[in-house]
């Protein structure tokens, strides 16, 4: 039996400490925001949270997650239900369009935007990078980024 720390609450899941992380919050813990994208940790679609710090959930085992805090899209609103700064910057801006990625899109930008409040494009561009949009909304995204950060938008160059 493994213990861990998602979202706030302690649960434990009986897995293989080998098992990715992605595949015990979707399918033990049924939270399935956190998207399945490439497998190999290349797209950012199964970005979540290990103490604070962006991670490929596809590739990192839930051994890694022993006495750490796991955070997941499912977890980053408020207890009320009142959305995170960025999720509403992310509306405002219209970003999604398919949608798979946006959930590790903003698990990247929230911990950008909790690393260093006030990015500059460089370091949108650094912090985003891993993350893949196939309906190409990398202009969209910084504008949202940078929203949420209360800076107003720059030019439209992709990330």
């Amino acid at each position: 039996m493994i213990k861990l720390n998602v979202n706030g609450q302690t649960r434990e899941v009986d897995v293989d400490p080998a098992t990715p992380i992605l595949w015990v919050v979707r399918e033990n813990l049924e939270m399935t925001g956190t998207k399945f994208g490439c497998g190999i940790a290349q797209c950012g679609a199964c970005t979540v949270h290990l103490d604070g710090k962006p991670v490929r959930s596809c590739s990192t085992p839930i051994s890694a997650a022993d006495g750490k805090a796991i955070a997941t899209i499912e977890g980053i609103a408020g207890e009320d239900g009142t959305l995170h700064r960025v999720q509403q910057a992310w509306i405002e801006a219209q970003v999604p369009q398919c949608g798979y990625c946006q959930s590790g899109q903003i698990m990247s930008a929230t911990a950008l935007l909790q690393k260093n409040p006030n990015p500059t494009d460089a370091q949108i561009d650094a912090a985003m990078a891993g993350n893949v949009c196939r309906c190409g909304m990398y202009g969209r995204i910084r504008a949202a980024i940078k929203a949420a950060a209360g800076q107003p938008a720059t030019g439209e160059k992709a990330v």
